[in-house]
């Protein structure tokens, strides 16, 4: 009889520590998910900041230079076609200069 309640006993035991096993099993499962999402969020926000920044530091004073440029060419332009009304433009430097060919070509 007292193999028999061994038997018992360990069986009972072996119950409860699997069961025990499957809890902290679940238990782990839903902290590692909850560890990635929250790593999700942190790297959507730090994806976030870092667009923010881009557009702040590089995008939009790279946006400015361009507009300023264009209008910069603009004004040249303009200045280029006044050139053939321009009264002095046989002797003038800047055409001389626009006329001159750059070096290596």
């Amino acid at each position: 009889m007292t193999l028999d309640w061994t038997n018992i006993i360990l069986a009972v035991l072996t119950l409860i520590g699997g069961c025990g096993w499957i809890v902290n099993h679940r238990k782990y499962r839903q902290e590692v998910r909850s560890l990635q999402a929250d790593n999700r969020q942190k790297d959507m926000n730090l994806s976030k900041d870092y667009v923010t920044e881009w557009r702040t530091y590089i995008a939009e004073p790279l946006q400015r230079e361009v507009n300023e440029l264009r209008q910069e060419v603009a004004e040249l332009r303009y200045a280029i076609q006044r050139i053939s009304d321009c009264a002095h433009r046989a002797k003038c430097p800047v055409l001389e200069q626009l006329q001159r060919q750059p070096e290596g070509e």
